[in-house]
């Protein structure tokens, strides 16, 4: 290596195969290895018999590791930046971390492999020309309703990360949100012995998930079909119009929507997309 550059290298999600020739070469050559958990990626270098230097860079000290980096790399030191799992950034530490470095003015070279959004998107069967990477939702069950509400009336795919111990909770949240019918695919455990990928309305994934705690476990990609576009044939009648918004003035959107689907007879999601809309 000719000159002082951040990798930001893309390691495994779950079989330790799809490490790619150049990521092994790259860990091999670099002075130093920067790990979201170093005893963790310690497992997956010691595998490869990658023997190189570690320093810990992860959401609590990032900031802090910015200056020896740098100072690192300004010592003419290369350093490859990796996190737990697949590529580093994406819901993972980094991003402070490779700005200042950029800004230092010295270069950053990605070695792309692993993902596992992209993963399951590819094996979803949803649209993937146009799509919106959302990551974890928050913890607490009103802030991730809300957060749920405004992505409703997206059209396109959205893409969520859940864990395990939220994964029941996030798809019910999703129901109330996105209605009973949205179609919805849950990717768990990719590339791993117990890979699933299960579609079904998100209805139906909130059944099938609740009756087998064996699919509760594991790291989950959630995948949404985003809102159908409407038509001028599936325009709202203009009536039903009015009354939803009479309601929602003293209503929440989801009882106002409800309440005049009973009066109007039009289907109760479309008059919440169009109110949250």
């Amino acid at each position: 290596m000719s000159e002082p550059v951040l990798y930001i290298v893309a390691t495994p999600i779950g079989n330790l195969a799809d490490l790619s020739e150049r990521a092994r070469e790259v860990l091999a050559s670099v002075d130093y290895i920067a790990a979201e958990d170093t005893r963790h990626s310690g497992r997956l270098l010691s595998h490869f018999n990658i023997k190189g230097q570690m320093i810990s860079v992860h959401d609590h000290n990032e900031r802090q590791r910015c200056e020896h980096v740098i100072n690192l790399l300004g010592a003419g030191h290369s350093l490859a930046l990796i996190s737990d799992a697949g590529t580093p950034l994406i819901s993972d530490p980094g991003f402070h971390l490779v700005r200042a470095v950029r800004e230092a003015g010295f270069r950053v070279a990605p070695v792309p492999g692993c993902c596992a959004f992209v993963a399951a998107l590819s094996a979803s069967g949803l649209p993937s020309d146009r799509f919106q990477f959302i990551g974890f939702l928050p913890s607490k069950s009103g802030a991730r309703a809300q957060a749920l509400e405004t992505l409703a009336s997206n059209t396109e795919t959205l893409v969520f990360y859940e864990s395990t111990h939220r994964i029941v909770e996030s798809l019910k949240a999703m129901q109330a949100a996105f209605g009973d019918a949205r179609y919805a695919v849950v990717a768990r455990e990719l590339t791993k012995t117990f890979e699933t990928i299960h579609g079904d309305t998100l209805s139906g994934l909130v059944e099938w998930i609740e009756a087998d705690s064996n699919q509760q476990r594991g790291e989950f990609v959630v995948l949404v079909q985003g809102a159908e576009t409407a038509t001028a044939d599936d325009a709202i009648d203009p009536e039903a119009e009015r009354i939803l918004r009479i309601l929602a003035k003293e209503l929440p959107p989801k009882k106002a929507a409800g309440v005049a689907a009973e009066i109007t007879g039009e289907k109760k999601n479309r008059l919440y997309q169009l109110l949250i809309a």
